[in-house]
């Protein structure tokens, strides 16, 4: 592990971290059920545990048409709904890999094609490190609406799930007083729309809202829980036989520390165990590395 921290120190800007304190409100959960589950009748993609993956969102995947590999050769790849065209989707499912399409649904991105639907209204306060970016009111009509056309637009391009950033407003200074009820009620309406087109969806970190929210979930997308000591609240997922994504990244914290990401018996990496773990560049480039000690580097397009 001590070989990729040297590569990984000090790399890039990192797309979705979202971490960190915010005014934490919680809303009236008191009489909130958790979500239903699927109906069964729905084919939906059921991600297993320890599943193996690759998260790549800084640029498009270069991968041809008629490709006969792809590297790392994982089982699901989590790539940028927007920049990479139907036939990258097309030829990773040629290749036996399930792929998950990734979109931020509760912030505004300025360079995003669909950008001028937002309602400056709908726009809180900006995303701190992130330039540009801004939460969005989850309660807004317009605002799941532009996200209905996403997840549209998903389905279209033959995505098996979608991975939707940033719905843990409520967890950060997001100047719109968004709640953690506000955060259930989104999901449950990304979750109708993603049953709508028979795709699966996982929740993106907000640790918080697994209780309400993990019956409905096929998987968990989280960043750094090993970082911030916090990977048993995203344990019930594992327990409930559904993979963590996990995402970890070097130049965040101390070399010694980044050596022990993999080590179930490091304090911090407790209740880790069965996480489908990635170490990453902070700008989630082709570059990964796994706790087996495999590395790999996925081609982009230019």
């Amino acid at each position: 592990v001590s070989a990729f921290v040297i590569l990984a120190l000090g790399l890039g800007l990192g797309l979705g971290l979202t971490l960190g304190g915010g005014n934490d409100a919680e809303g009236d959960l008191s009489n909130a059920a958790p979500l239903a589950p699927p109906p069964a009748d729905l084919q939906i993609w059921k991600p297993s545990v320890n599943a193996t993956w690759q998260i790549v969102l800084l640029k498009p995947l270069a991968l041809a048409p008629d490709a006969n590999s792809v590297e790392p050769d994982v089982d699901v790849y989590d790539i940028d709904l927007f920049i990479n065209p139907k036939s990258t989707v097309d030829a990773l499912h040629r290749l036996g890999k399930r792929v998950v399409c990734y979109f931020s649904g509760g912030s505004y991105e300025p360079n995003r094609p669909d950008s001028k639907s937002f309602k400056d209204s709908d726009k809180g306060k900006g995303l701190e490190g992130w330039p540009g970016e801004r939460w969005l009111n989850l309660n807004s009509e317009g605002v799941r609406q532009i996200m209905a056309k996403r997840i549209q637009l998903a389905a279209q391009k033959g995505c098996d799930a979608i991975d939707p950033d940033n719905v843990d407003g409520f967890d950060n200074k997001n100047g719109l007083g968004l709640t953690q009820a506000d955060s259930i009620r989104f999901m449950s309406y990304l979750v109708q729309q993603a049953q709508k087109h028979n795709m699966a969806i996982g929740l993106k970190n907000a640790a918080k809202i697994i209780p309400s929210v993990l019956p409905a979930m096929q998987f968990s997308v989280n960043e750094q829980c090993v970082q911030y000591a916090d990977c048993r609240s995203f344990a019930p997922f594992v327990e409930a036989g559904k993979p963590v994504f996990h995402i970890e990244y070097p130049s965040e914290v101390k070399p010694d520390f980044a050596a022990n990401f993999c080590n179930k018996d490091f304090k911090p990496a407790q209740g880790s165990d069965g996480f489908s773990t990635v170490i990453k560049n902070m700008n989630l480039d082709g570059w990964v590395v796994y706790c087996n000690g495999q590395t790999a580097r996925t081609p982009l397009a230019d």
